[in-house]
């Protein structure tokens, strides 16, 4: 389990021949004008304006459920990967080394013919296992086993640190064990919920069906696993429930839990996974009662069908075709509307990336990650740093006191930029040319053992969340520090030869953007250390309230989809971040030679340029139904709103573009919400 703690008036005089001229004539390392919509004005609907005709040019591609610019990226990585594959794929390695491992893991993957002759051969051991079920004692083993090797049955658990002393690594037990994104898909009784559930249905019954259930008795179990999985979307938390840290943060003794739930043997699962603990966080008390209870009522024959299900779920996208293109008629056309399957080579690769990504990332960026970008980030970085600390010491809203502990925190901030300097060792790790689906639990049982023997010890700070060509950045709150790996540190977010409103406004305000989550509505929780500490004044978390509140409301009102709204509560963190990241990098780019010097390049101002350079990052077009299920469950809003929502409360780019009353992109200056 990952613990989650780890977007009307032309005021300026442009000519539209000029316009024409210029972009026929010359190279954009910066932000290219042909992607702007110049029917549509900028006080309308500026993500629009900026990125409009881009919009229009690149509908989503039949295998993707979004198109926009971190898919363009990650294309760019995985074609960077499979080239570095390919030019190694017939060299011969040692046995045991990255590059061995590397390259037989996706050569298993593609071999698609072994994969269809093998079926479901390579896990009949697992699937005997289940099978051979006799009472709770086995019962208990096989889920035991499942979750060190395979799948999560019922409930997720993995170390990390513990949230009040983060010195040391602990135990985290919680909410878990359902096919479907979250509990609103089981319990919601509109139409669209009642049809995933048929869907769903369909799916579970064909692939019981595959693994050699006649027709009939596949359906039966289906039945059986949808009202196992509503008994446990019952007693789940909700996305913005689980935002809540200090409500989903309990420690307790094992003989404590087994209190709790006492229709499951705690102490015999943890003995069974070799765990010796004496304090683990529980989540989700309620999760872990209505396990226990479902435990109690529940048949064998019933617990069993479920957890087959859940191996078979888990491993379908690496076993036979019928399996995978089940598995994607359901995950991906339902759920996400996509229309066709990726390219297999795209589909490997991305497995390496999540099991085995920092393998991969060392042979990455020995090709692809040019020393200068990493010294030319961290510039930014340390200029984004010192702007906040300045927006801080002026801030009208917050005590004295606070403010130095703000300061104090943000001292402490790490910056990590481009790749780990030290890799995961995956000595231990065996990849044969047997078996895919073998590789893949192998890799997985490797990852999950290494979490587990984290237990009980010092904290390793030096340690990544993301494998380095990750297109995405991320601040670890329990590690006090921003993280940006060399994926994204490429056009349009970085380049070291566009100017400095186009890095301000894309990198910059990404930069921004993750410091801002330091002090966010959960960030601002967490001490200099890393550690839950209340530092801030009671008066203090009262204005800071009466601000965010503004802003889920704000953002609460926007319809990307008619009838469906931006939940304000589950994407605030977020939508504080956003509009945290554009004020200080803004703040840092005033300092630089070209604000100060307010030359035009195309036709634009420096700021406008800065505001063009952000909108560009967030060009996306989504499918339908992809977008209703992150509403759902995205702590993210829609890519417009990511442009237009923080834009509307900034004072700098109403300014910029002569933004007048009574528009879109207007709010008075009363009503404009500052935070950071």
């Amino acid at each position: 389990m990952k613990l989650k703690i780890s977007c009307q008036l032309i005021i300026f005089t442009l000519s539209a021949t000029a316009l024409t001229l210029s972009a026929t004539t010359k190279n954009y390392f910066g932000f290219n004008p042909n992607q702007m919509d110049l029917s549509v004005k900028p006080s309308m609907n500026f993500y629009k304006y900026a990125v409009g005709d881009w919009i229009k040019k690149n509908p989503v591609p039949a295998d993707k459920s979004r198109w926009g610019t971190f898919n363009q990226l990650r294309d760019k990585s995985l074609i960077d990967l499979k080239n570095i594959i390919k030019e190694n794929e017939n060299k011969k390695f040692k046995e045991g080394s990255i590059e061995q491992k590397v390259i037989d893991f996706y050569l298993t993957g593609m071999n698609l013919k072994k994969i269809n002759e093998q079926g479901i051969r390579s896990i009949r051991n697992i699937l005997k296992k289940i099978d051979n079920i006799q009472d709770k004692d086995e019962f208990i083993k096989t889920i035991a086993y499942l979750q060190l090797y395979t799948s999560s049955p019922f409930f997720n658990f993995g170390v990390a640190p513990d949230l009040k002393n983060t010195e040391i690594e602990v135990l985290y037990l919680g909410q878990g064990g359902l096919g479907l994104p979250d509990k609103s898909y089981y319990l919601d009784q509109s139409k669209h919920y009642k049809d995933i559930r048929k869907k769903y249905l369909e799916y579970i019954t064909k692939i019981f069906n595959y693994s050699g259930e006649n027709l009939k008795q596949a359906k039966v179990d289906a039945a059986t696993v949808l009202k196992i999985e509503t008994e446990l979307a019952k007693g789940s938390k909700s996305p913005v429930e689980l935002r809540d840290i200090l409500k989903n943060y309990h420690p307790m003794t094992i003989e404590e839990i087994d209190d709790l739930s006492p229709a499951f043997n705690w102490i015999k699962f943890f003995s069974d996974i070799n765990i010796k603990t004496d304090k683990i966080n529980i989540g989700q008390p309620d999760f872990i009662k209505a396990f226990s209870s479902l435990v109690e009522y529940t048949s064998l024959t019933d617990l069993e069908c479920y957890l087959k299900w859940n191996l078979l779920n888990s491993l379908s996208p690496y076993l036979s075709e019928n399996f995978v293109t089940a598995n994607f008629d359901f995950y991906a056309k339902t759920l996400s509307g996509t229309l066709k399957i990726e390219p297999r080579w795209k589909r490997v690769i991305d497995t390496e990336n999540t099991l085995i990504g920092e393998a991969l990332g060392q042979l990455y960026i020995s090709k692809y990650f040019p020393p200068k970008n990493k010294k030319k980030a961290l510039k930014i970085v340390n200029n984004l740093i010192s702007s906040l600390k300045e927006r801080i010491k002026n801030l009208s809203w917050m005590s004295k006191k606070t403010k130095n502990n703000a300061i104090k925190k943000l001292d402490l901030t790490s910056v990590k930029i481009g790749y780990p300097d030290k890799w995961i060792d995956y000595s231990k790790l065996t990849i044969k040319k047997d078996s895919y689906v073998k590789n893949v639990i192998r890799a997985g049982y490797f990852k999950t053992m290494r979490n587990l023997n984290k237990l009980g010890k010092p904290t390793d700070r030096s340690e990544w969340s993301m494998s380095p060509q990750t297109v995405n950045a991320y601040y670890s709150p329990t590690n006090n520090e921003i993280v940006f790996p060399a994926g994204i540190l490429q056009p349009p977010f970085f380049n070291s030869k566009a100017d400095d409103a186009i890095n301000y406004g894309a990198m910059g305000s990404v930069i921004g953007h993750e410091l801002t989550h330091g002090f966010d509505d959960q960030g601002r929780l967490f001490n200099g250390k890393g550690n839950l500490e209340k530092w801030w004044s009671n008066e203090d978390i009262k204005k800071f309230d009466d601000i965010t509140n503004k802003l889920s409301k704000k953002y609460s009102k926007y319809e990307p989809i008619p009838g469906n709204h931006v939940d304000g509560r589950l994407t605030l963190g977020e939508n504080i971040a956003d509009l945290g990241g554009i004020t200080i990098s803004y703040n840092a780019f005033k300092s630089t030679k070209e604000f100060k010097e307010n030359k035009k390049i195309d036709g634009f101002t420096p700021s406008q340029r800065f505001f063009l350079g952000y909108a560009q990052v967030w060009r996306s077009n989504i499918r339908r139904n992809y977008q209703l299920m992150l509403l759902k469950g995205d702590p993210h809003s829609p890519a417009q709103y990511r442009v237009n929502g923080p834009l509307t409360n900034f004072t700098p780019f109403i300014k910029a573009f002569d933004i007048k009353p009574r528009t879109p992109m207007y709010t008075p200056p009363k009503d404009r919400i500052v935070i950071w």
